[in-house]
């Protein structure tokens, strides 16, 4: 016989199975309602054990940016070859101490030889084409000395004949007509010993006009030929300066152009270090600024020689030159750690530094309570930083607590629940 089963009434239905379901949408409505309260005040719950809390103090903020700087040589000087030519022989190796005027590499050059041959023959040529013009002249002069001398001789022949025969025809024992004759010769001889003697005047200047042109040109020649054997000097490449060969980029056979760079010089007897800095520093570092880095656990100062504008990926170049002593066994590219002073200590609010101060700025920060059971946001200002503390001066005071540590999951959260 079957059981006739009754139907739960009132209470008792909200515990049977069939109720679960509805169990669940109401706490899960209950969930949701209390994140919306909590999300609506501004309040989270976070553990304070994740949390990296200091207090804030008073103290002396040390106005410094910690830099990292690596050793340069002062002084390059680039190696370019003068002449082009192809790599005969490697002398020195890279990194090699060298003194200045010793021999580097050698290159060799063809074509140079070719114009060495060409301006010696041209110069030979020329030497003898003015020693044969010079040749020349000395036969002209010679040969119109000979003319003068000739005439100057008919001339006083003329003159005798002349004179005796106008004595004769004053007393008239000659004839008119060999008076006259003997007058006309007389002149001419003279006119012709006068065009002569014209002639050997601007012969001379000619000559010498003449001469001194193709001396001239001779001695260009000669110093032309000098030029181009100094430039096959100039296929030995030599060392500038005394100091290390911090480059040589040629293997043998290879073809090198004129003023190709193939290498450097560091002087070596004096350096400097070379410093990225962040642009956010840009005004406030400057020549004269000075740093101090530890080696070695000895103390060395340097200060700023020299700050370059250009900006590259957000950083700017300055040099740093030694003040006094000199690390021992200082070596190009050596890396070194230097605080660099921006300014003179002062009194002043201090939070160390943290991971916060991505999110916010500097521009406020949470206040953990004075029971310890929360923490508040609070609007700061934040002035200079170190590498250890920010300087506060507005929103803190010394004794109380926040936290430094990053604010990623915060949110807009106005209080922090321990």
């Amino acid at each position: 016989m079957d059981k006739i089963i009754e139907k739960k009434k009132g209470i008792a239905r909200a515990f049977t199975l069939k109720a679960v379901p509805y169990w669940l949408g109401v706490v899960f409505a209950i969930v949701i309602i209390v994140l919306v309260a909590q999300s609506g005040s501004g309040v989270m719950r976070v553990d304070s054990a994740t949390l990296t809390i200091v207090e804030v103090a008073e103290g002396e903020f040390n106005d410094y940016i910690r830099l990292s700087g690596q050793v340069q040589p002062m002084t390059t000087i680039q190696i370019s070859p003068l002449e082009g030519g192809v790599v005969q022989e490697i002398i020195v190796e890279e990194g090699a101490r060298v003194r200045a005027g010793e021999r580097l590499l050698v290159l060799s050059n063809d074509n140079l030889d070719l114009q060495i041959l060409n301006s010696e023959a041209e110069l030979a040529e020329k030497e003898n084409l003015l020693r044969n013009t010079l040749i020349s002249m000395e036969q002209q002069k010679l040969s119109l000395r000979q003319e003068q001398l000739q005439l100057q001789t008919e001339v006083g022949q003329m003159k005798r004949e002349f004179e005796s025969l106008q004595q004769l025809y004053a007393e008239k024992l000659v004839a008119r007509e060999d008076f006259l004759r003997a007058e006309e010769n007389y002149n001419l001889a003279s006119n012709r010993l006068q065009l002569v003697n014209e002639r050997a005047y601007q012969d001379s200047l000619y000559r010498s006009v003449q001469v001194s042109q193709m001396q001239e040109s001779l001695a260009n020649m000669r110093l032309n030929m000098q030029m181009i054997r100094r430039r096959k000097d100039n296929l030995t490449i030599k060392a500038p300066i005394d100091g290390e060969l911090g480059l040589l980029d040629v293997v043998l056979g290879q073809s090198i152009a004129q003023g190709t760079k193939i290498g450097q010089i560091n002087d070596v007897g004096n350096y400097k270090i070379e410093a990225q800095v962040d642009e956010h520093y840009i005004d406030r570092v400057m020549p004269g600024l000075e740093a101090e880095f530890e080696r070695r656990d000895e103390q060395f100062r340097a200060v700023v020689r020299k700050v370059y504008p250009e900006v590259r990926n957000g950083k700017f170049r300055a040099d740093l030159k030694f003040v006094g002593t000199q690390p021992d066994n200082i070596r190009i590219g050596q890396t070194y750690y230097l605080n660099l002073q921006l300014g003179e200590p002062e009194e002043a609010v201090l939070v160390p530094r943290g991971a916060f101060f991505q999110t916010t700025g500097g521009r406020w920060i949470y206040v953990v309570d004075a029971d310890g059971e929360g923490a508040t946001r609070r609007e700061i200002r934040i002035s200079r930083q170190n590498p250890q503390y920010y300087e506060v001066l507005e929103g803190l005071q010394p004794g109380e607590r926040v936290i430094t540590s990053g604010y990623e999951k915060f949110g807009d959260s106005e209080r922090l629940k321990f």
